[in-house]
């Protein structure tokens, strides 16, 4: 009976030691499961940290290739814009001979078609006389006096006219300003 007795004991004990290694083995997984848990979660906020990186450089690049649908023609603008200012002073010019009004009249032609391909590509001028002076849109170099045509603040004489694509100005136009 003794040994029934000893063999429970010893039963009990080996059932004992195998449950506190369970326990152990338990406690380790345990911490194995909270570390996993933490490394997922650092990797879930890594993946969604690169998923908003992506998405904020894809709106970039739609962004610049936006600017550059709408802003490419201005290179090109700012190289014709002086010939324009020579065709239009060579308008100016007064002749009286036939052969004169001939090359006035091709000069003209030539000024006209530049000047509707810049329409056509969205380059508009800013050349309006009696309007706010704006220095956004206007460049200053003169004033005179105000009167009551010309009030105080406003647009006189363009010398120079501005032109702007979409919105940005290329050159502002030069202006005469009441003052």
């Amino acid at each position: 009976m003794a040994d029934k007795h000893s063999d429970k004991k010893e039963n009990i004990k080996e059932d004992q030691e195998a449950v506190t290694e369970k326990d152990e083995d338990t406690a380790v997984e345990d911490d194995e499961v909270v570390t996993l848990k933490k490394q997922l979660d650092e990797a879930q906020n890594d993946y969604l940290r690169a998923q908003a990186e992506i998405q904020n450089m894809q709106k970039s690049n739609q962004k610049e290739q936006s600017n550059l649908v709408k802003f490419g023609a201005q290179g090109l603008a700012k190289d014709i814009i002086p010939a324009m200012d020579d065709l239009k002073r060579a308008l100016e010019v007064e002749v009286d001979d036939e052969s004169g009004q001939q090359l006035k009249s091709g000069i003209e032609m030539v000024y006209k078609h530049l000047k509707k391909a810049l329409t056509d590509n969205n380059i508009n001028e800013i050349d309006d006389a009696n309007v706010e002076f704006n220095p956004e849109l206007h460049q200053a170099v003169q004033t005179v006096a105000a009167s009551d045509e010309h009030p105080s603040g406003t647009v006189v004489q363009v010398l120079q006219t501005g032109y702007e694509l979409a919105g940005r100005v290329i050159r502002p136009a030069m202006v005469v300003v009441a003052q």
